[in-house]
């Protein structure tokens, strides 16, 4: 299993932006397919974006398709979750992710790998 450690989480107002960061010191993100995740007060964990480790992105939500991007620097080995008009029910932990098998996917199932997570709140 990798350690994966998220950060940029915080509070922010409505409409705002924040970026999350995913870092696996010592390990190379770039062989991965990685996901980010939220999960709300009384939900359950949902797939949110994925990417894989030839830089395809994939989507799995429609309520924030146009606002939330996912990128990889592999030179300095992060992922990152680019969050732009955020909005309340966007209030979650967001948990970053490395998939087992190398490909992206919206099930946990798949991940065999999960950061701390980031607290991410939408207040005004």
């Amino acid at each position: 299993q990798l350690q994966l450690v998220e950060s940029g989480g915080g509070l922010v107002q409505p409409g705002g932006s924040l970026t999350l960061s995913c870092a696996a010191p010592g390990v190379r993100l770039d062989y991965y397919a990685i996901g980010w995740f939220r999960q709300a007060p009384g939900k359950e964990r949902e797939g949110v974006i994925c990417i894989n480790n030839s830089g395809g992105r994939t989507n799995y939500l429609d309520s924030v398709k146009g606002r939330f991007t996912i990128s990889r620097d592999n030179a300095k080995n992060m992922v990152y979750l680019q969050m732009n008009s955020l909005k309340p029910e966007d209030t979650a932990v967001y948990y970053c992710a490395a998939a087992t098998n190398y490909y992206c996917s919206n099930y946990v199932s798949d991940f065999g790998s999960w950061g701390q997570g980031a607290q991410v709140t939408v207040s005004s």
